[in-house]
């Protein structure tokens, strides 16, 4: 079994958001007193919308948050399945922050890969075309066990390309890649059901599997009982 630095554990998904916000928040302050910017990698899907109202609530600074997005699918904006747009309704539109802080993957470009270039840019941009470092990255994990939009027969732990895009049946995906993902100080797992609690236990004994990939240093897991 995979060991990882911490394991968070809660009886209820609204307890496991009161320990997620415990976190955000020392992390927000650690950055205040060190006078620097936090960047925030959101992601997608519907699971984190529970905490994504939440933690609109809290009293923070957003203006010195930078919020980016671990994937998108390459669909309109106003699209009830583009990951922008519930981050909008259930955070964005309910907090202080400035425009410029939001670094949404932008899916009006002509084809995916304008998408996909124009996402790596504006990423190397923001760190100087320096070593990139998230300082926290939010992660999601869907039926089949996939992270971002990274998915059992996509995974490439040398790839070093910040960002990819990959077809699938259902929709066209942009997403951070693996080693960009590792390299954030920190990652953390968001598994707000039972459902998918149990199916990362089952995940983590397949040596295929996303999980075994992850940087487990930087990791935290949000996992109800």
């Amino acid at each position: 079994m995979a060991k990882f630095k911490k394991k968070i554990t809660k009886n209820s998904e609204k307890l496991l958001i009161k320990a997620f916000i415990k976190e955000f928040k020392h992390i927000v302050l650690q950055k205040k007193k060190l006078n620097k910017r936090l960047s925030f990698v959101l992601a997608g899907g519907s699971s984190p919308l529970n905490l994504y109202k939440q933690l609109s609530k809290i009293k923070i600074n957003w203006s010195l948050i930078d919020l980016f997005w671990g994937d998108e699918r390459f669909v309109s904006k106003k699209s009830n399945n583009s990951n922008f747009k519930l981050v909008q309704k259930y955070l964005i539109k309910k907090i202080k922050i400035n425009k410029q802080n939001i670094y949404a993957i932008n899916t009006s470009k002509k084809n995916i890969d304008l998408s996909t270039l124009d996402y790596e840019q504006r990423i190397k941009r923001y760190f100087n075309n320096k070593k990139i470092t998230f300082d926290l990255i939010l992660l999601g994990m869907g039926l089949d066990g996939h992270i971002a939009s990274i998915f059992l027969n996509n995974i490439n732990p040398k790839n070093n390309k910040i960002v990819s895009h990959v077809v699938k049946k259902d929709f066209k995906r942009i997403t951070l890649n693996l080693k960009v993902i590792n390299k954030a100080k920190n990652i953390f797992l968001w598994l707000n059901n039972r459902n998918k609690s149990n199916i990362y236990k089952k995940n983590i004994y397949k040596k295929n599997i996303n999980f075994n990939f992850l940087n487990k240093k930087n990791m935290k897991i949000f996992s109800i009982n």
